[in-house]
């Protein structure tokens, strides 16, 4: 197995390992193999953004029938034009 050497470690964060490691009852020593472990799977799993990712969840599962057709939606376009008639005298 390898041996990892961590040098300069800020006090704070030493502080915090040393936390989270008596909160989930291990050794300093264990927890940080543990966050290694995680990240390293975390890493490994990342196989492309998050369209590839949301594709590779959902893909082959469908909906299992099939979606109504849209309505044809009729729109007027609005006017930005005031229509004035300049014929009458308001006068």
């Amino acid at each position: 197995m390898a041996q990892l050497v961590v040098r300069n470690l800020e006090d704070d964060v030493n502080a915090r390992l040393q936390e989270r490691a008596a909160r989930h009852g291990r050794s300093m020593e264990e927890e940080v193999r543990e966050i290694l472990r995680d990240a390293a799977n975390v890493e490994s799993a990342k196989s492309g953004g998050l369209g590839s990712q949301i594709v590779a969840r959902f893909s082959g599962q469908g909906l299992g029938f099939d979606l109504p057709p849209r309505p044809e939606w009729k729109m007027r376009v609005p006017s930005f034009v005031d229509e004035i008639d300049l014929d009458d005298d308001p006068a």
